[in-house]
């Protein structure tokens, strides 16, 4: 059996560099016939008219069309997969760039010509199936301590998953990045191997490697060059916030601001439930979603990718609880959505939702109050999110950079109030493992597009409305 299933890897690698070689050669096959195609038409277009056209664009003609050749040979080196319809997209830019020469547009045809090469290798972007849901799940719930596997599921990801189906990645590939969203899901010994059938894959289209939030102990996976393709530095963003819940309890001095908060909501009689998101009734669900449009100004826009599920109140993922806090009269004032994985034993925080003029410590008397339940239900773990950068908050004699750095997450805290959740989390103490951004230095400026673009590009927020049966909405986990 064993020697069975390695023959089928071996096979699928093999197949791998072949496609990645055949790829190259028709890349390199088209390449040529569109080059062909352009210098025919140059060859028309100087015989039969005015010579002054070909006097003025004998000059800038060839340095457009060698800056296109340069990009493509680029392109199809680095592997990316040149198709018929990247060379007729590619034929049609260049047409268009030689007519605008023939009406005397010499500035627009330039920029045509320069730009058919990047049009003949422009990197294909990762497909989505939202049928592979039903294979991601098994895999989150087979997954222990990982407070990220959960997000796995969020609707923008790709999975690449290996030949057994016991393992998986989650990313998302623009621009000829592949961006990895955390660390693998299912069985851990497996992801070495995982690992390196994904980079070959991703060398086969011609993408390159980024991983977004990847923990400590999986840096070893990424950090071979011969295996990966490529060399990539860890950078660290911040650490997770992980709480034993079954030894956790506000006694002492370091939880007094904790205990505080939470008892200000017992004072005003706010009492909390916790309820499975697939099974809202419309009427609940219409109040939750009043509170959550009532949040704040862009909450009718989703946001997010690596450390955020989408879909709220949709009933759409597996294993998604929410925690309801109400007021003595029985109005909701605010709601937390809860992720699990592990077989309910890690449960994290997606995000948090609460009506404005809701009673300050509502957010901290949710969190307390599902530690507590987690613990009935024999959770182990709960994570409140992930604290961005902390280092830069609790230091307060910076230095230039990390000044620099703290002024620049002042300037973003319109989409996200770092400082705010910072201070929120550090209430409960529980500041662990560090998470990392791996890429290569050379990549940075096309990821940072690529990652704000993944972050936060508003995409509309679509509720379910009366009488939209749940089971219409949710794809099915059927095996």
């Amino acid at each position: 059996m064993n020697e069975t299933v390695s023959a089928a890897k071996v096979g699928v690698r093999d197949r791998v560099m072949v496609s990645s070689e055949s790829q190259r050669v028709r890349g390199i096959g088209l390449l040529a016939l569109v080059g062909a195609f352009g210098l025919l038409i140059l060859l028309v277009a100087r015989d039969h008219y005015a010579p002054d056209w070909y006097a003025t664009s004998r000059l800038t003609w060839p340095l457009s069309l060698s800056l296109a050749v340069i990009v493509a040979a680029r392109g199809i080196l680095l592997g990316r997969p040149v198709t018929v319809s990247h060379a007729a997209a590619a034929t049609l830019v260049l047409a268009t760039g030689l007519v605008s020469h023939l009406l005397s547009l010499q500035l627009l045809g330039d920029g045509l010509v320069a730009s058919v090469g990047a049009v003949l290798i422009w990197p294909a972007p990762s497909r989505r199936d939202p049928a592979a849901l039903a294979r991601v799940w098994p895999l989150i719930e087979a997954t222990h301590g990982d407070p990220l596997a959960p997000f796995a599921m969020q609707s923008l990801k790709s999975y690449y998953f290996n030949a057994e189906g016991t393992a998986a990645i989650a990313y998302c590939a623009r621009l000829g990045l592949a961006v990895v969203s955390g660390d693998p899901i299912g069985q851990h010994s497996d992801f070495p191997k995982l690992v390196s059938d994904f980079a070959a894959m991703c060398r086969s289209r011609g993408w390159r490697i980024i991983v977004l939030g990847c923990g400590e102990q999986w840096l070893g996976l990424w950090g071979d060059r011969a295996a990966i393709g490529q060399s990539l530095r860890a950078v660290p963003i911040g650490r997770d916030v992980v709480i034993d819940v079954r030894g956790f309890d506000m006694t002492g001095r370091k939880y007094r601001n904790l205990r505080q908060a939470a008892q200000r909501t017992h004072n005003v009689g706010i009492t909390t439930e916790v309820v499975a998101e697939d099974q809202l009734d419309d009427a609940l669900a219409g109040e939750l979603a009043e509170v959550l449009y009532a949040s704040h100004r862009g909450a009718r826009v989703e946001r997010g990718f690596s450390m955020i599920l989408d879909h709220a109140l949709e009933g759409r993922y597996p294993g998604i609880m929410l925690i309801i806090a109400r007021d003595d009269r029985g109005r909701v004032q605010g709601f937390q959505r809860y992720a699990t994985a592990g077989g309910g034993t890690d449960v994290t925080l997606d995000v948090p939702w609460r009506r404005p003029g809701a009673p300050n410590g509502i957010d901290e008397r949710m969190s307390v109050d599902m530690i507590a339940d987690c613990k009935r239900s024999g959770g182990e773990r709960l994570s409140l999110a992930f604290g961005a950068f902390p280092e830069i908050f609790e230091n307060k004699n910076r230095n230039l950079i990390e000044a620099g750095y703290y002024a620049l997450i002042h300037l973003g805290r319109s989409l996200i109030k770092l400082e705010s959740l910072y201070r929120y989390l550090r209430k409960f103490n529980a500041f662990g493992d560090r998470r990392y951004v791996l890429l290569s230095l050379r990549h940075i400026p096309l990821a940072l597009v690529v990652l704000l673009s993944l972050e936060f590009m508003p995409r509309r927020r679509h509720l379910r409305s009366q009488g939209t049966r749940r089971a219409d909405r949710r794809p099915s986990l059927e095996m």
